[in-house]
């Protein structure tokens, strides 16, 4: 019996509409449930955007994404966006509400009954150790704060997969572990995770499987030593160099 990936994209197409070339060009992804998949490649590669694609933000111009089978762009909404959360490297709260007034109005977004939204509210801030501020403004709190309301309410509803978009951007060492080794407590309950960061170094402790993206295409795609094996390299950063070229990207 075949397996249902958590995430399979076929022969995607997509172009921004004040650009005439086409961005991305026939790329195909498969990413397996409850692994936990990073995506990397330099500035301006293509992650954003299929990160971006894969959540329903952007549309494609041709091909299909399907999250545990379902047609990402044939599907009613609700029933898709109960499927998967996103974590943006944007805040995606209002600062002017409390971490209770900002994870009850996503709770009702995603359809949580009131208990529901409770019963996880305060499991939730227990966990990011945010119990003793859950009424003050989000908009008082440092980076580190912000970033895990940010990770709350992309978890919320408990999806299969979760997309993560430089989810520690600007964090301290201390904030960062914790971040990740809740992100590992989420895989090994069963939870799909889809990463992209420039912390490389992070990601070697976090990422099971990784693609490398460049102009808009998969350049390769494997575990992280297999590809490191292969290509006579120690590390992700090596590979990557190795890979993209050292050539400055931020322009």
């Amino acid at each position: 019996m075949a397996v249902t990936p958590a995430i399979h994209i076929e022969n995607l197409h997509f172009h921004y509409e004040k650009e005439a070339a086409t961005f991305l060009k026939g790329l195909s992804l498969t990413v397996s449930e409850n692994d936990r998949f990073g995506l990397f490649g330099p500035n301006g590669a293509g992650k954003s955007t299929l990160m971006n694609l894969m959540t329903g933000i952007l549309k494609a111009d041709q091909g299909s994404i399907r999250l545990f089978g379902t047609d990402l762009q044939q599907a009613h909404k609700k029933a898709v966006k109960k499927v998967f959360g996103f974590v943006p490297q944007d805040f995606s709260f209002y600062n002017e509400l409390s971490p209770v007034e900002n994870l009850e109005f996503f709770g009702a977004w995603y359809g949580l009954s009131r208990k529901q939204t409770k019963q996880v509210t305060d499991e939730l801030l227990e966990v990011m150790n945010l119990t003793t501020v859950r009424n003050k403004s989000v908009g008082q709190f440092s980076g580190g704060m912000k970033r895990r309301i940010n990770l709350a309410i992309g978890v919320m509803h408990k999806p299969r997969i979760l997309f993560l978009d430089e989810p520690t951007v600007g964090v301290d060492v201390q904030t960062r572990h914790a971040i990740i080794d809740f992100l590992l407590e989420l895989n090994r309950n069963g939870m799909t995770l889809v990463y992209t960061s420039h912390q490389l170094s992070e990601a070697e402790s976090l990422c099971e499987n990784i693609a490398l993206m460049d102009n808009g295409k998969i350049i390769a795609q494997n575990k992280l030593s297999v590809l490191c094996e292969e290509y006579k390299e120690d590390g992700l950063e090596g590979l990557f160099l190795h890979l993209t070229g050292k050539a400055y990207r931020d322009m």
